[in-house]
Formats: C-alpha cells, structure tokens, sequence
C-alpha cells in the first residue's frame, strides 16, 4: 500500500509529459525524445545525504509510466564538486554545457560554487535552480537566471524575529559560524535596532570552539540564544552549552539551520531544555512516507549508523526536478522547444532558456518541501516553515511559520513563566556537611531522611518550610564541593547539580558571587560575612616574677649597663681634668690652706650615676662646667628611659602578650614561612583567582603553585592543618567565629578581606525565586534568623572575651621585684657583716684584746635598742699606745695633723678654730710635743683636747694670769652651728687675756644645770641645748674652777 501513492503519483506525471511534451514535426521528435538536465553535488559526508537517491527516484517515477520510443523520458547527468572551489565549478560547467541540458539544479552547501554556477547559467541562458542558501552577498548579474528553493535569507530572519516577539523582544545573543550571518540576518538586526532591545552577535573562531563565546553569554545572563549555522557546528554548540549547563528552562535556543530535524539531541535535552528550530518537510505528501523509507534502507546498506532522517537537500532535489519539468510542459505548450549543446568558449546561449525561467517563475507544486512558488525575484514565496522544538523522544511541532510573516504558536509549549507556587511541594536540597549549617546528628543511624540532619540551615529549611507551606529533601552533593568552573566550562559541586536540574535548592554556607550568579539564581542574603584569616594563638610567657624587665629588651638593658659605666668613666675623667673640681675642704687650717682635694673618687663616680638614674640624687654636686654637662646629659637620659619604662611596665604586668607572626594578608604574602591556603573549589578560592588586586594575586599565584597542594576539601582539614602546623586557613568569617569558639588555640588575624553574604542557590528561572526570597525577608524581620545564628555559635567552651576593667596585680605580676629586694638585703646583711668582723678583727689587734672579746663587745653595742649613740674608739697617734693612755701625751706636743682633724670632727659638728692646731718647737705650751716647742691652739682646739685628753688627770693648780694676747679671730666664711656659734662668742669674750701654756689644765665652762631627759642632745653629752645657753647668765671672765669630780665625760659624754 506505501507504493500506491507513488504510483499514482508517476502516473499523473507521465501522462502530463505525454501530452505536453508530444513532438509536433518529424524535426522535433529527435529533439524532445528526452529532457535532460544537470545535477551538482557537493555531499563529502560519510553516509551522504540522500541526494543522488532523491534525483534518482523523481526520475524513475517520472519515466516509470512513459510508454512508446515516442515518449520524452526525463534524463539527470550528476556531477560532483570535491570541495567549493570556483576553478573546479567553472571545469565543471564547461562539461554539463556540451551535454545540451534544459536546466542545472545545484549545489546545496557550496555558496562560492553556487554562484559561479549562476553566473555561468545566466551568460548562457540556462535555468538554474538553487536549493542551497543564497549567496552572501548577491552579486549582480546581467540577466537573471535563477529560482531557489531554498527560503530567502529575509524569510528567515522574520521568522526568528517573529519568535522572538512571542518572547516580547528578549535581550539575546547571536552566534555565528560565519561573518555572512550578518547578511544573511540583516532584517533581523535591523528589528532589534527598532526594538531598541540588545543584540550581542559572536563569532566562532577558526577553531570552532565554542567555550569561549558560551561563557560571555552565561556571563551577560543572555536568555536566548540564535545559532546560525549548519547542523554539525548547531550540535557542537549544544553539546558544549549542555556540558556549561546553558540547557537549562533559563535557556531558548533557535537554530537556522533547516536540518534542525536530523539533529540527534537525546544526550542533551531534558524536560527542562528550549531547543527551537524550523523543519519544511511536508509530512502530508503522498509520497513521503515512500521517500523516507527508500532514504532509509539505502542509508543502512551503505552506513552502520542509525538513520537520522531525511536531509532537506534530498527533498529540495526530488521538488527540483519535478519543478522543471512542469515549467517545461508549460512553454512547450506555447511554442517548440529543442536543446543543443553550447561551450564555455563559444558565444552561443541557448534561445529558449529565457522562456522557460519565466516559466519556471509561475510554476504552482506542491512537494515535499511544501507550497513551491516563486515571486518575480526567483525566491520563493507562500510556503510554510513548521517551528519544532526538541526532546527527549524527538521533536514536536509547537508552531508555524507563514511566508507572509505571520506566526501562529501554541501559547502552553514555551510558556517557561508559567506561575507556579511552593505549596505542596516538594523540593530536592542540596546541601554539603559544614558545621554548624548542616551537620549529622551524633546517632545518624537511628533516623531515616531529613531527621539525621541538624544545624542552622537545616532549621532555617524548616522555618521556610513552614512559611511556604512545603517540604523538602535533604541531598548531600556528591562530590562534597560548593562549586568552581572548569576549564571546559562546567560546573562542579552543588553549582553543578543546580546546573542540571538535579536539585531544586542549594542551602548550605553557600556564598554568593558574581561568578555563580552567571549560572544560577540566588535568593536575598541570610547572612552577611567576609573572608577572614584563621591561624592558632602563638602566647608569648605569662607575666612572672621578672615581668618588670620585659619592657626593655635584653640588649636594652645590655647598653644601658655599658652606658652607666661609659658615664662613671667620663665623669671620673672630667672630674680629674677639670681644675674647678679640685678645693680646699678646710680653709681655716692653716697649715692645709694649699692642700685641694677632689670629691669625684673612683668609687663616687660610680655612685653618682646610679644616684641620678634612681632619681635619688646623691650629696655630691658636681662644680665643674664638663661635670654639670656629663650630669644634665645623664639625667635627660635616665628621664627617657625611666618615663619609657614606666609607660610600658603596665601593659607587661598586666596583659599575657601574645605572639604573632602575621598580623595582615600583606604580612602572609611577603612571607613563606607560614602555608596558607582555602577550601578546594570554593568561593575563597574563585574570590583570590579573580582578584585583580595585587596583593591577592601574589597569594593566588603561591596558593596555586605550591606543591603539596595548599587548598583543603572541607573545614575540618583546614582547621586541623592549622592547629597541627604552620598553617592559616583562609574562610568566611562566620566559620572562623564558630571554630575559635570551639578552640580556645585559634585566632583571627587581622579584619575581613572583603564582604559578601550567604544565599540560597537555585537553578537559572527557577519559578521560585520570589516566594523564597520573601520568606527569607520575613525571617530576618521576625529577627529568627539571628535567634538561630545565636543558637548554634554561642556556647562554646572558651571565655568571653575578659573587659578591660582595672584588676589588681598579684604575685606572679609583681614577686620578681620581690625577689630583687631580699636579694639586694642579703647582699647589704652579708656585706655588713663582713666589714662588721673586718673592724673587730682591726681593733681587736690596736686594743690588744682578743677577737672574740671585741666582737662581743661590738656586738653587745650595736644591739643596744636603748642607746642611740655610743663612744667613738680612738685610733693611735704614733704607736699602738698613743691613745690607749690619754695622759701621756701632752697637751701642749705638737700632735699629728690627722689626729687633729680626726678630733675637730669627732663632736659630730663643723667648729671654726681660732687659732692653728700646731705649733712650731719654739712655741709656749702647756707640754711639750715632739719637737719641744709650745703649740698655740686657740680656745676651740684646746678646748676638744681638753676634754678628750684630761679624763681621770689631776686638775694643776691655776696658772698665774698672764698678758692679754688678741686672739686670732674666727674663720667667717665657714658655716657654723648655733651651738658652737654660742662657744666661740664666750670664747671671744675672754680674749683680753691670753691662758698662758702651762700644765695646768684648761679653764673651763661651769657645768650647765641637769637638762631634762627630753633635752639631751643626740651625742648624750648633756650640753646645753641652743635655747638655754640663749638664756643662761654668761660667765665671769677668768679662769674657771676645776672640776670638782673626780671622773669626767669624753667628748661625746659617755664615762670611762
């Protein structure tokens, strides 16, 4: 029964070539016995077309019913191009010309060929009928002599922009194969130009990869896509498009090629794909079905591959023929026709060939490409373009196009909009492991589905849940990753699975960026955070017991040493040098009047120093201009140095330090010490190989190159790196804030890197989008979110950061100077007792006691708690027994100059002499010293020597008065007591009469009556105080009665 149409079909024509092609003289019959015309190929595929079965089946069914040698017989020589080269067609043409052809129909995909074939057809006056795309661009011949087939590339471009119209002028892109597209679509561009929508156009490189091109159009977020090219480059891109996933509903794809239907897409559609493109098979020819099954089996004889459909070519060469033979029937019946041959070197055309085009131009078929007429240009007109769209099992027809632009479409196929709610639905979640968003419950394995699951996504899941009246399913990703690009364009990790369709939501520590965004749609934040540096705490030593020498270094302390000793040194040297450091300490001893000292000794220079660095002061003042300066220098430099050591005492005593080699991204990049490095495939990871700043990118770069890998696989690795490592892991805020406070070791260095937040992922359209971002801005109104932030951050097992309140200083803050105190005691205890039992020992040998004995004695007065004063042990003169027996030595022998003063200081007090402590041998005196001579000693010495030498002497009997001699006068310039002020002024009232030397013993003042205890002076000499010799009457003038008392007072008041 497939053959009856076909039958009749070859029967109408072969009694319409009889009629109409019957020779109408003896000349003619030889002439019109057969029609013969031309046909070129330029299928090189494998398998082929079906081009040269289609030319060879509308022959056989046109010559099948022919009956009688009578009968003109339809006739198709075939020639074939190797490749679309005009010398090769012009060589071609030079043969079919010979051959005396009524028409030449061909090539189909060779454009350069097709013209040299027009334009050597119009020179000859040949029909040509194309059923190829025209030629971009047109070139102008001198007669017109050709049709197409195939539709106008005006036609096409009003379809797509008719399609894009139903789609209200989205903003789309347009890929081309080659830069004749633009030609090809001119009315299409200029549609876009009226609309005033955007129109990106992108070329394919000569390598034909179109990753490049399809990551622009993801980047720009270009819904709709137009393809303009043949039907393998169309599949290239699909399959390239499908591995990015750009398959997705988001997705509209029109194809111009008018082989859409043999496009096998069954590996890239899905339920979810938009895949448009145009078909012109007639399905409702007779003889279709016939056609079809013929192309089949020739195709599996010749051809392992399944069969996939019949080329538009194919179908165009059976219309072809058919079409001129109908327009040749049509001028034969108007005049004789005949044909003969031509050459491509002679100037002959054939007459009839101009008839028959204009015929051809009338011609009214319909094949199996449809409606088949011709307007007055040749091109063809009121046909029909059926628009189908793939999947899975096929293609289906959703619409068809009119040649009058006119479109009609079946609104329920690509209405991708579609309102859709969330009620009563349930959704696929994926998510990934990450504490504390979604974490496994301790007993997992006790529950079945979303009840092993807690953590803050997976209550914010229920939350939305309960807003949005829905449900959902919890789907880990699987292969554990958020979602990075791949070099071919895809996507891994939960990015990924959005991608193609395999989860409905991505709800986890998901980041948002401009990168992802490009892929998949995100809700409003839920959370915001930044990029932050994780590393474990480096605590310098806690504040002990020697904590107050932390805020100088070492080598501070070092130089300050070297500086003290440096200073004693040049104070020493200045001291020495200067000639105003050297003085007279006595200028009223005569006989020391050129004696100068200096009070800068080695062992002053030393304490001086130390003095002004204690801010103690000490009693040497220096007197020279170099000294004062080597002072004030050193006192501006112990003022910096105690000021710098006391504004930073406090923070060493008080705060634990803590050590840290890092305190910025700058400091981790210029070092290689530490390792740093983020999550495999996150957005850490995206945010530095993005980053144009240079900073980042010096990261990225060691990040990327270091060998063994620096990035990590989850949270958990970084975190155990850096805490087992010199490691710092680079993440999001909110987790570093969580991990320190389970680890009381980690820290954050330095602030955020950047700012960004947590989303909701969902795949590119997603219907929901809206409803899920509502409920997220009613959770963070409700302030629920942030009850559920502090539900699972709070309560960690480290402290709360301490305040900085006042608190004071224990032990372990301050015990080391402590420990500086009883060391420096033990020293001073130590040192005492040494120079405790050097002085014994010394005295025990001058008194000629025994050690022991002048130890115990010593000791018996230095732990006298009711004595504050004791008697001063004399030292010998000249012997070991000067001293020993005082009465031995005469008053009036001169006496050496250093028991002397020993004696002028022994009252404790400065005395101004009147006279000089030591005469020469012809000097009168009471005794007479080693040189014979008397010693003139004024009132003041010979008043100490008195008293210090008379004790337990017989007092002689008064000396007979003598001749008043003025007494020398007191030093004025040497500053007294009062006390001795009160002496000198008696002195001087006896000083008409001079005491004459004798051995009788030294008048002396009345005994002042008993003070009271309270006014007993500190030597217990009990003299009288100031204020009573103020007031007491003063003495006769004379000489004054001895002593009535056997015993006497040494010059301190203490009895022998």
């Amino acid at each position: 029964m497939p053959a009856l149409p076909a039958l009749l079909l070859s029967i109408h024509f072969s009694s319409f070539l009889l009629v109409t092609m019957a020779p109408r003289s003896g000349s003619q019959a030889a002439l019109l016995s057969s029609v013969r015309m031309a046909a070129i190929l330029d299928d090189q595929s494998v398998c082929g077309r079906g081009e040269r079965l289609a030319l060879a089946l509308a022959r056989e069914n046109i010559n099948s019913v022919m009956e009688g040698g009578a009968r003109a017989r339809v006739e198709v020589d075939i020639f074939e191009l190797q490749k679309d080269s005009q010398y090769e067609t012009t060589d071609t043409m030079c043969q079919i010309l010979p051959k005396g052809v009524v028409s030449v129909i061909g090539p189909a995909n060779s454009p350069a060929s097709g013209s040299i074939v027009s334009h050597i057809c119009g020179e000859k006056e040949i029909p040509h009928v194309k059923i190829g795309p025209e030629e971009t661009p047109r070139l102008p011949y001198l007669r017109f002599a050709s049709v197409s087939l195939y539709p106008s590339n005006e036609d096409l471009s009003l379809a797509v922009a008719a399609i894009l119209q139903s789609f209200s002028y989205p903003s789309a892109s347009l890929v081309c194969a080659k830069a004749e597209c633009l030609l090809r679509l001119e009315e299409l561009v200029r549609r876009f130009l009226i609309s005033r929508e955007t129109l990106s156009i992108r070329m394919l490189d000569d390598s034909l990869d179109p990753t490049p091109l399809l990551k622009e159009i993801r980047d720009d977020k270009v819904a709709t896509i137009i393809i303009d090219a043949n039907a393998s480059i169309s599949y290239l891109i699909l399959k390239k498009a499908s591995e990015m996933g750009m398959t997705s509903a988001f997705y509209k794809y029109i194809l111009t090629t008018m082989d859409f239907p043999l496009l096998r897409l069954d590996d890239i559609v899905d339920d979810q794909s938009n895949i448009i493109g145009f078909s012109m098979f007639n399905s409702t020819h007779p003889f279709y079905l016939e056609f079809i099954r013929s192309l089949n089996l020739s195709w599996r004889e010749g051809c392992d591959l399944i069969y996939p459909g019949p080329a538009l070519s194919s179908a165009l060469m059976f219309d072809a023929v058919h079409v001129v033979v109908g327009a040749v029937k049509e001028l034969n019946r108007s005049q004789e026709i005949g044909v003969k041959p031509l050459s491509c070197t002679s100037p002959q055309i054939w007459q009839h060939g101009t008839s028959l085009m204009n015929y051809l131009r009338m011609v009214e078929y319909d094949g199996l490409t449809g409606r088949v007429e011709f307007n007055s240009k040749g091109q063809r007109t009121n046909y029909t373009l059926r628009i189908l769209e793939k999947h899975r099992q096929g293609h289906r027809e959703i619409g068809i196009w009119f040649s009058n632009n006119t479109l009609a479409m079946n609104a329920t196929s690509l209405d991708i909009n579609v309102s859709e709610t969330l009620a009563n639905k349930t959704l696929i979640v994926t998510t990934i492991l990450e504490s504390p968003y979604v974490m496994r419950k301790g007993n997992y394995q006790e529950f079945q589905g979303n009840d092993q699951y807690e953590g803050f996504c997976v209550d914010m899941l229920r939350e939305l849940a309960d807003i949005l009246k829905c449900s959902f399913r919890i789907k880990l990703v699987d292969d554990g990753l958020y979602g990075a690009p791949e070099p071919n364009g895809s996507w891994t990790g939960m990015v990924g699975e959005l991608i193609n369709r395999k989860a409905d939501l991505a709800v986890a520590g998901f980041t948002i960026t401009s990168e992802r965004e490009k892929v998949i749609d995100f809700s409003k934040p839920f959370m915001t955070l930044g990029i932050s540096i994780l590393y474990r705490v480096h605590l310098g030593r806690k504040p002990g017991y020697f904590s107050f020498l932390d805020p100088f270094s070492p080598a501070v302390w070092l130089f300050m040493l070297l500086a003290y000793l440096a200073v004693s040194c040049v104070l020493f040297l200045a001291a020495r040098l200067s000639p105003y450091e050297w003085y007279n300490p006595h200028p009223c001893l005569q006989e020391r009047k050129d004696m100068l000292e200096n009070q800068y000794t080695l062992g002053n220079s030393l304490w001086f120093p130390v003095g002004g660095f204690m801010q103690q002061g000490s009693e040497i003042m220096p007197r020279a201009l170099s000294t004062r300066c080597v002072s004030g220098v050193w006192w501006m430099f112990t003022l910096i140095i105690i000021s710098s050591y006391t504004a930073n005492l406090a923070a060493f005593l008080t705060v634990q330090r803590m050590e840290v080699p890092i305190e910025s991204p700058d400091d981790l990049a210029d070092q290689t010490n530490i390792e740093y490095g983020t999550i495999q495939g996150g957005s850490t990871m995206t945010f530095f190989m993005n980053s144009r700043y240079q900073t980042y990118q010096r990261m990225w770069n060691y990040m990327h190159s270091k060998q063994p890998s620096v990035f990590v696989k989850s949270t958990e690795e970084g975190i155990a790196r850096v805490v087992n490592s010199k490691y710092a892991f680079l993440l999001e805020s909110t987790m570093n804030e969580y991990y320190r406070k389970l680890n009381c070791n980690l820290t954050q260095i330095g602030g955020l890197l950047d700012t960004k937040g947590y989303g909701i992922g969902m795949p590119l359209g997603s219907p929901f989008r809206e409803e899920i971002t509502m409920a997220i801005l009613h959770l963070q109104e409700n302030n629920r979110l942030e009850i559920l932030k502090r539900r699972w951050w709070e309560g960690g097992q480290c402290p709360k950061e301490e305040d900085h309140r006042a608190k004071g200083l224990g032990m372990e803050n301050i015990g080391g100077i402590f420990v500086v105190l009883i060391c420096g005691l033990i020293i001073a205890v130590f040192v005492a007792i040494m120079e405790f039992v050097w002085s014994t020992r010394c005295s025990s040998v001058t008194d000629e006691v025994s050690v022991c004995q002048e130890m115990l004695t010593e000791f018996r007065n230095a732990v006298s708690c009711k004595k504050s004063s004791r008697s001063r042990r004399r030292r010998p003169l000249g012997s070991s027994a000067a001293l020993r027996h005082p009465t031995r030595i005469a008053l009036g022998a001169p006496r050496p100059l250093r028991f002397v003063r020993e004696m002028r200081l022994s009252n404790g007090k400065l005395y101004s002499g009147s006279g000089p402590l030591t005469g020469g041998a012809g000097g009168q005196g009471v005794g007479v010293g080693a040189g014979g001579g008397p010693t003139d000693m004024g009132p003041g010495p010979q008043r100490i020597l008195e008293d210090s030498l008379g004790v337990n002497s017989t007092a002689p009997p008064p000396a007979p008065p003598q001749v008043a001699v003025a007494l020398p006068r007191s030093c004025t310039h040497v500053r007294i007591c009062q006390e001795c002020r009160r002496i000198q002024s008696l002195r001087s009232g006896t000083g008409s009469t001079r005491i004459p030397p004798s051995s009788a013993p030294l008048p002396r003042l009345p005994p002042p009556p008993a003070p009271s205890s309270s006014n007993t002076d500190s030597e217990g000499g009990g003299g009288p105080s100031p204020r009573q010799l103020h007031h007491s009457t003063p003495p006769p003038f004379g000489p004054m009665p001895p002593p009535q008392s056997s015993t006497s007072t040494d010059l301190l008041g203490g009895q022998d």
